[in-house]
């Protein structure tokens, strides 16, 4: 099992393109927070991105950027230009529809790609949530497949054939894979304490692995232990250690999100979901779900259909 394709699938994380910045001169425009992560690669010419409290970051060709909890930030020519009132309909219009926003006047000197990602709000094991505030890859750190993937991108907006849309949206969602992958390759201290420091901790991954393989089997540290070959007093110290939460702890979450998920999309019993994600009873089933979701399983499915 894959276990970032599986954390993923289920969150429902899809991404699609968002406003292509075409600017010149001097220009600025500034984004108000949004639901979904914003992403940007720039792929001519530079720009500076402002968040509220840093100090404003410089942005190269080749650069990508990764906003996950959709802050509101500027771009803008240079950190001293005033982003000037615009037509707000316009650029909000392009950032949903994946249109030309342009700036300023002149010949094209900057060209900024743009796209969002949204995740399913039911599920609470999220690899977006736990991502830092800014996600900021530079172009010598890219790696080739980041860097090809931007291009391909930017060749399909600028030659659109049958089925573009079909194919920039699977373009973006390998975007956010590969930017994952290149984030993550660096060992980022943000990593640690929370999901995805995981991926970079072989016994922790392989636990996780066999959790999200048998969520409905009766796991307890002890028996997970046995099956890693390692005792169990160093699994429980490990896994707090990476994920912030006990075996046990993250085993009920994920088994919330399973059912939780499961509740608003199908038409199973909640005796069929109960026995899914391990539980005997509808009984304990729904005490542990009401514990989570602070609603009863049944009164969850009714109001989230």
């Amino acid at each position: 099992m894959d276990l970032l394709a599986d954390v993923l699938a289920l969150g429902g994380v899809r991404g699609a393109v968002g406003a292509r910045i075409e600017a010149s001169g001097p220009w600025g425009i500034a984004w108000h927070r949004a639901s979904s992560a914003a992403f940007y690669g720039v792929t001519a010419g530079t720009a500076w991105l402002g968040l509220p409290g840093r100090p404003s970051r410089q942005l190269m060709p080749g650069d990508t950027v990764l906003l996950p909890n959709g802050t509101e930030h500027t771009l803008r020519s240079d950190p001293d230009v005033t982003v000037s009132s615009y037509d707000c309909a316009a650029a909000e219009h392009a950032r949903a529809q994946g249109g030309v926003l342009r700036l300023g006047s002149g010949t094209v000197q900057t060209r900024i790609l743009g796209a969002s990602y949204d995740y399913d709000p039911a599920v609470s094991t999220q690899v977006l949530a736990a991502l830092p505030e800014l996600v900021h890859i530079r172009a010598d750190n890219g790696g080739n497949c980041l860097d090809d993937t931007v291009r391909l991108l930017a060749r399909e907006l600028a030659h659109p054939q049958i089925a573009t849309s079909f194919v920039l949206n699977r373009v973006v969602d390998i975007l956010l894979v590969q930017l994952l992958r290149v984030w993550l390759a660096g060992k980022p201290a943000e990593a640690r304490g929370s999901w995805l420091g995981v991926l970079d901790d072989p016994l922790i991954s392989l636990a996780l692995t066999k959790l999200h393989e048998r969520p409905a089997r009766a796991w307890t540290t002890e028996l997970l232990a046995q099956e890693l070959a390692t005792s169990r007093s160093t699994l429980a110290r490990r896994f707090r250690a990476v994920t912030g939460e006990t075996p046990g702890g993250y085993l009920t979450r994920w088994r919330m999100d399973l059912a939780a998920v499961r509740l608003r999309d199908t038409d199973e019993t909640l005796d069929a979901i109960a026995r899914s994600v391990g539980y005997t009873s509808v009984y304990a089933f729904s005490r542990a779900f009401r514990r989570a979701r602070r609603r009863a399983p049944g009164q969850y499915r009714a109001q989230t259909r």
